[in-house]
């Protein structure tokens, strides 16, 4: 019977078996798979050529990427921009129904009310329900303008860089039906305009 301490070596493995001893122990030298060593000594030649790429022959750097990539996602956020300023009367008609305008009522308590009031009456900003208006001219159309680009020097937040188009649109279609209800609220302001 063999001790558990005896060496035991098959007999294919046997020219494996290298010299030294350690404490008993014997190691067996086996090759590594040729896919791996090829795999292991291509990517240091890799790693090689991409030292020296971004090191010496001006490759580029993270900065130079991101400003790259930074670009285009800016070109692109512009062009939305500049397609979702402009008024677009089918889609506001598809919103400017009794839905749209409970939405509005949603988008507007939580954005516009703290300086129009309930209702639209008036507070910090003017009061939508009479027949004056500072910046709009009472229609959808600049309402929305108003609403999207707003007016720094009238304290009017640029709402676009916050809301999506189609919450701005929903705004519009619930301060359009606001529009010549008299509200008690704020003294007229701006310009009287005769629908």
């Amino acid at each position: 019977m063999k001790k558990e301490s005896e060496l035991h070596v098959e007999k294919d493995e046997e020219h494996l078996l290298l010299d030294h001893n350690y404490d008993g122990i014997q190691e067996l030298n086996h090759p590594l798979p040729s896919w791996w060593s090829f795999l292991f000594y291509g990517l240091i030649f890799i790693s090689g050529v991409y030292f020296f790429y971004y090191q010496f022959m001006g490759g580029p750097t993270l900065r130079d990427e991101f400003f790259k990539e930074y670009a285009v996602v800016m070109k692109a956020q512009n062009e939305a921009n500049l397609a979702n300023k402009t008024f677009k009367i089918e889609r506001y008609k598809l919103i400017n129904n009794t839905d749209g305008i409970k939405k509005g009522e949603e988008v507007y308590t939580n954005n516009c009310l703290p300086c129009h009031s309930e209702n639209a009456k008036g507070d910090i900003g003017p009061n939508l329900t009479d027949k004056h208006w500072v910046l709009a001219k009472s229609t959808p159309e600049t309402i929305y303008n108003v609403a999207f680009n707003g007016s720094e020097e009238n304290g009017m937040p640029p709402w676009g860089e916050v809301l999506t188009p189609e919450e701005i649109y929903f705004a519009v279609a619930y301060v359009s039906s606001l529009k010549n209800s008299f509200q008690k609220g704020k003294a007229p302001q701006g310009e009287f305009i005769e629908d």
